[in-house]
């Protein structure tokens, strides 16, 4: 644990970096997003970092907590496990505590701890935080688009599997290994979701939004060659494009779009009034296909980096 203590207006703030939260760390750090995304709309930190927060340590990956007067006014998420691309980090601050240098002050404290190699994550892309970008000297590199359409009256045409491919629902317990395998192959060069492990993988699968008859394997024969996995946000009364994956070897046949058609047809069918998916703005081929699917640009989430 190393720790860096300034003084700001009189009070104590301290930075402090553990390999892994205790149980009550873990819940002040949940209340803290919580209150955030109240504010904000949306969550600072990803479904990934969240899971990142329970279950111990975690190769990689290191939470910096903010304090002021020993009470938690900021966090920060750093992961550091890609082994070509600079560590990634998420922060933030509460809500009532904005404007007195505490983003600043993680910031630093990311900068510091990643040898000034760092990616950072702005969700939502809102101007106090590309303001702190450009005060940490970060240039903006990425865009991930967050896109919506609506499910109510869905008119999809009938998905069009190719020759020989049938599609079941995932079978927990038995279907990881070549789950993992694909993903791996169908997203080699996607930072965030080609590096899923097993245990990433378990960590979804014991969420409570897990349900593997809403998770569809397509097969031709034995061999598993696309996936869609889609999620449901209960409280927002959202249906998700979790994530669709065809392996390199099957892409460019229409398996895409019919497991995407499938996916969308499934929850509808939840009696969902809309469905959302998360794509990144340069893949001009995705965006198209969702386009066309009818998906339009809901918000953006942005990534920021140091000069490489």
């Amino acid at each position: 644990m190393t720790s860096d203590d300034t003084a700001r207006l009189g009070r104590p703030r301290s930075i402090e970096t553990y390999a892994a939260l205790t149980d009550e760390q873990t819940e002040a750090v949940l209340a803290l997003l919580a209150e955030a995304a109240r504010r904000d709309g949306q969550q600072a930190v990803s479904e990934q970092g969240r899971l990142h927060l329970r279950g111990g340590a975690r190769d990689g990956i290191a939470h910096l907590l903010l304090t002021v007067d020993g009470e938690l006014t900021g966090y920060a998420q750093l992961e550091d496990t890609d082994p070509v691309e600079p560590p990634a980090a998420e922060l933030v601050v509460h809500p009532g505590r904005r404007g007195q240098g505490h983003g600043r002050a993680l910031g630093a404290a990311l900068l510091a701890a990643s040898g000034k190699r760092l990616r950072v994550w702005a969700h939502g892309g809102h101007s106090a935080a590309r303001h702190l970008a450009q005060v940490l000297g970060l240039t903006l590199f990425r865009e991930l688009r967050q896109m919506r359409r609506p499910l109510t009256g869905l008119d999809l045409p009938d998905p069009v599997l190719p020759e020989g491919v049938s599609v079941r629902p995932f079978v927990p317990g038995r279907d990881e290994p070549a789950w993992l395998a694909v993903n791996a192959a169908a997203f080699a060069h996607h930072p965030e979701q080609g590096s899923l492990t097993l245990r990433d993988l378990e960590d979804r699968e014991a969420e409570p939004w897990f349900d593997p008859e809403g998770f569809f394997l397509a097969f031709r024969g034995e061999e598993l060659i696309g996936f869609h996995w889609t999620k449901v946000h209960q409280a927002e009364q959202l249906g998700e494009v979790y994530v669709v994956g065809v392996a390199p070897g099957a892409q460019g046949g229409g398996l895409g779009k019919a497991l995407t058609t499938i996916g969308l047809r499934h929850l509808a069918g939840r009696g969902l009034p809309t469905a959302m998916l998360y794509v990144d703005a340069d893949n001009k081929a995705a965006v198209s296909v969702y386009e066309r699917l009818g998906f339009t640009t809901h918000e953006t989430d942005l990534m920021y980096r140091t000069e490489t």
